[in-house]
């Protein structure tokens, strides 16, 4: 059986993707500009997220449904973790407010309907694999002159992106679903950015706050009175 459900995802999550692009710490992100605070809270973030996308997938067998196709897309979270939190990483993060709305609706869907994990999973994988090239900015942006601290966007296992990309839409295509289905999915996959958005918006305050205080420190550099010597 094949469907279209890969172009309906694209084509019915179009508004949610750009409202998301829009959100200030995303647009701040995409073009390089993100303080290793802000970024380590991120890729806190995910990984409560990754982890309990990938262990309700594996235990409903959605992988299996899409081939194993997004085992390709090789995770380093924990080694990130590791270099920004240090060994003891696991007891210092915290889950954020909206991260644990949106792992909340990954293990709820995964208990009443399975099969909408694979729009969760078509939002982050895809959306993480088409940022990893942008993100190549990030080293200098956070003085990362050794390069490491961002293992997460190191795709080992994907060789050829565009190639992967289709064989990706292509195991999306062949699923066995109604159109009702179909439906679902594409309206779990707004959610999903939805999700996604709050996630980062709650990112963008604790950026915004950095921000103001790095500026307030700079004036404070430059117009603070020089005590004279005598």
């Amino acid at each position: 059986m094949v469907n279209n459900l890969a172009t309906q995802l694209r084509e019915g999550t179009s508004k949610s993707h750009s409202m998301a692009e829009n959100v200030s710490f995303v647009k701040s992100f995409l073009g390089g500009v993100i303080d290793k605070e802000s970024y380590r809270k991120l890729i806190s973030n995910l990984y409560f997220v990754y982890s309990a996308m990938e262990e309700e997938m594996e235990k409903n067998k959605i992988m299996n449904l899409l081939n194993r196709s997004i085992t390709e897309l090789n995770r380093n979270l924990e080694l990130d973790l590791e270099h920004y939190y240090g060994s003891n990483w696991k007891s210092l993060i915290r889950i954020s407010e909206a991260t644990k709305a949106y792992v909340e609706r990954i293990k709820m869907i995964s208990n009443e309907r399975p099969e909408l994990l694979i729009a969760h999973a078509y939002t982050r994988y895809l959306g993480d694999l088409s940022g990893g090239q942008i993100l190549k900015k990030l080293p200098r942006a956070m003085n990362l002159s050794d390069g490491k601290g961002l293992s997460f966007y190191e795709f080992e296992e994907v060789t050829d992106e565009q190639e992967f990309k289709q064989n990706y839409k292509r195991a999306l295509d062949s699923l066995p679903l109604d159109s009702h289905l179909a439906d679902n999915i594409v309206a779990e996959a707004n959610i999903s950015f939805t999700m996604n958005m709050k996630m980062f918006q709650e990112l963008e305050t604790s950026f915004s706050r950095i921000i103001i205080k790095l500026i307030t420190n700079w004036f404070s550099s430059i117009f603070q009175p020089k005590v004279s010597q005598a």
